[in-house]
């Protein structure tokens, strides 16, 4: 990309290598990543009067399906790669 802010030429560039027949999904908030559904996309103008192509979500209850696979909040490093911690033994009853 060349300009800060992606464009419909870039977007359709990276789709362009994607299986047609998959669905479009929404990844939002790196913080508590979630994935949506796309519902619209709109085009229209900003303050600067500059185009802009909005992708928005569904307004249906289902439009929020959920957590981020993992593996995909790694991949747009919204979070590093968790492991585990190491297991302790149980305790038993009788307290040892």
């Amino acid at each position: 990309m060349t300009s800060p802010e992606m464009t419909v030429g870039d977007l359709i560039d990276l789709l362009s290598g994607c299986d047609r027949s998959a669905p479009v999904r929404q990844a939002m908030n790196p913080f508590f990543p979630m994935a949506h559904r796309l519902a619209q996309v709109l085009q229209s103008v900003d303050e600067t009067d500059r185009t802009v192509v909005y992708l928005a979500e569904g307004r249906d209850e289902d439009a929020q399906l959920g957590h981020l696979p993992p593996e995909v909040a790694i991949e747009l490093t919204w979070q590093g790669p968790v492991q585990a911690p190491p297991r302790r033994p149980r305790r038993r009853a009788g307290g040892n």
